[in-house]
């Protein structure tokens, strides 16, 4: 796997910033974000939306990214849409 860089949280202070990549083979986009607080993972576990199994499964997570870093996944949903790494 190799991840193509999209951006940097731009108010990052240099330790733990939330980034956006996409995975060239897969396309997938990549987040690191904040962990997500107690009362914000007990708010989706406790959506209800068809089709969608209650909870959050052990292999996954609820984070969070910063609005300022829109841009920048609209980038990565461009660059993983028009398939430009591949």
């Amino acid at each position: 796997m190799q991840l193509r860089f999209i951006g940097i949280d731009p108010n990052t202070g240099g330790t733990g910033s939330p980034t956006v990549w996409v995975d060239e083979e897969t396309l997938d986009l990549v987040f690191q974000g904040w962990k997500a607080d107690e009362k914000t993972e007990a708010e989706c576990e406790a959506t209800v939306v068809p089709g969608h199994a209650p909870g959050i499964p052990e292999h996954e997570t609820v984070i969070r990214i910063p609005a300022r870093m829109v841009s920048m996944i609209r980038k990565a949903c461009d660059v993983a849409e028009r398939g430009e790494l591949r």
